[in-house]
């Protein structure tokens, strides 16, 4: 979901906005109320978010509290514990109240990345060939490997930390 008109956004914006919509996408082809899970569409929903995420927590805010002379970006913290919370997520079986929570959590967490003065913009706002390097570095990017899910009560236990941690609700 972004928040303005793409000819208005930088290209980091439209890159990582491009891809929270294709993410999106994927999440609501693999979720069918009526039928079974699409299981190959869900992985590459998992396999893509992951990958989100790491290109923020591995190249964004790494790069933007270096160039703010370390000083990290004001909502990292924020965003660091709803990644956990939403990579936590991922692990149990995708369940009707799991997706449910993804779904909360990507709602509000995408806002906190895409609004003005969000971690995008932000991004976009430094020089031009910072900019043009991290841009390079998102598109290159590796893949990221996913382990089978897991609903063992450990696993459980730590989805409900992970998501409470990050300020939210456990419901399952």
């Amino acid at each position: 979901m972004g928040t303005r008109g793409q000819e208005r956004q930088g290209p980091i914006t439209r890159f990582l906005v491009e891809d929270h919509r294709r993410l999106d996408e994927l999440l609501q082809s693999a979720v069918v109320d009526s039928g079974p899970m699409d299981e190959s569409t869900y992985h590459q929903f998992r396999a893509g978010l992951l990958r989100h995420i790491g290109m923020e927590e591995k190249i964004l805010m790494p790069a933007l509290q270096r160039l703010r002379g370390g000083a990290p970006f004001p909502v990292a913290a924020k965003l660091r514990l709803d990644h956990g919370a939403i990579a936590a997520l991922l692990m149990p079986t995708p369940a009707a109240h799991i997706i449910a929570m993804i779904h909360g959590i990507l709602a509000a967490h995408n806002v906190i990345e895409e609004s003005p003065d969000g971690l995008y913009e932000t991004c976009d706002m430094l020089p031009a060939t910072e900019v043009d390097r991290l841009l390079a570095d998102l598109q290159a990017a590796p893949e990221v490997n996913v382990m089978p899910y897991s609903d063992s009560p450990a696993v459980m236990n730590a989805v409900q930390r992970a998501v409470e941690r990050a300020g939210y609700q456990f419901k399952g």
